[in-house]
């Protein structure tokens, strides 16, 4: 089986506080280096009631203080919000302080919706499209490279650098530059095929990453039990049917027959945006990742868990990494 690793959002549970999502997410870092998690990944995302991880780099300092050895990172930094002088001083801190431990990826959507994406622009032009050169100076800035200013910290230090994505656009951009690909496919999948098949025929080795490397996104509701683990899923399928009717919240408590009170076309997007998705026990659990892995041809899976109680979503993490050892 291929390395696994966490995305954490730092869900914010309903009757939650951002405060104990911190807590939480320390405590699940902890379990998984523990467990034999490659990685823990933070996401940047703004005005979302339910997700408590925007200021993306002072929660990932926070999760590697309290570790010794996973490696801690961005899943992603949209660089679309951000300078890239500033990303390169805030990575530079965090590589400084935790050597050898912190991982960038980047993304090139602004993570929220438009009215918050226009509180956050870094300045009036600030634009989208603009990525692949916001990549390359983020990049110039590591390399110490001449006429740039120089970011302290952050000039000659080696953070590595992923790009993000949930389309071609993404792919392309990654193999351009030589860069590992994290794709989207836990919450965007329908185009995961196509765009790992993107970055892999025109990828084009670099000094530090000679073949190509895909990272894929998949969800994991695992229990001790199919139907209790089923339960547990309906918290996240009510967020995205929330955040879809334009209405986010909260993550939710798990409400028993919840599939079963949909409509037919908020059960089709349901069965589409989920697709990449384990729910069960450990067997089955076992049984979705190895298919998923054989399918795409992943070199590694980052897997998420949106469970409203902590105790059973470290459990489901906790099981996640026993079906992965699974033979």
């Amino acid at each position: 089986m291929v390395p696994i690793s966490v995305l954490d959002l730092s869900p914010i549970a309903e009757g939650g506080s951002a405060a104990q999502s911190f807590a939480n997410s320390l405590d699940l870092a902890r379990h998984a280096e523990a467990w034999g998690y490659r990685r823990f990944w933070l996401a940047e995302h703004h005005g979302m009631p339910g997700i408590a991880s925007a200021a993306t780099a002072v929660l990932i300092g926070h999760v590697a203080g309290g570790t010794s050895t996973i490696r801690v990172g961005a899943g992603g930094i949209m660089l679309p919000n951000h300078s890239p002088l500033v990303v390169a001083e805030q990575f530079g801190t965090l590589e400084s302080l935790y050597p050898g431990r912190i991982d960038l990826g980047l993304g090139r959507a602004p993570g929220s919706d438009p009215v918050t994406a226009r509180a956050l622009r870094r300045n009036l032009a600030s634009d989208a499209d603009e990525f692949p050169q916001d990549v390359q100076e983020l990049m110039d800035y590591f390399a110490g490279a001449p006429g740039a200013v120089t970011a302290v910290p952050g000039a000659g230090l080696e953070v590595p650098l992923w790009i993000l994505g949930s389309s071609l656009y993404g792919a392309q951009v990654a193999a351009h530059f030589g860069l590992p690909y994290a794709f989207a496919s836990h919450f965007a999948p329908a185009q995961m095929m196509q765009a790992i098949a993107v970055y892999r025929e025109r990828y084009r080795p670099s000094a530090r990453h000679p073949k190509p490397y895909v990272m894929l996104g998949y969800n994991v509701f695992a229990a001790d039990a199919d139907d209790e683990a089923a339960l547990l899923a309906t918290s996240m399928q009510q967020a995205f049917v929330n955040l879809r009717t334009g209405n986010p919240k909260r993550l939710p408590p798990p409400v028993p027959g919840y599939l079963e009170s949909l409509s037919p076309p908020a059960r089709a997007m349901l069965d589409q945006v989920l697709s990449c998705t384990a729910i069960g026990s450990r067997r089955t659990v076992a049984r979705a990742l190895h298919e998923f892995v054989a399918r795409t041809g992943a070199d590694e899976l980052m897997i998420t868990s949106q469970v409203w109680d902590h105790a059973a979503r470290l459990r489901s993490f906790e099981i996640a990494s026993e079906a992965a050892r699974a033979p």
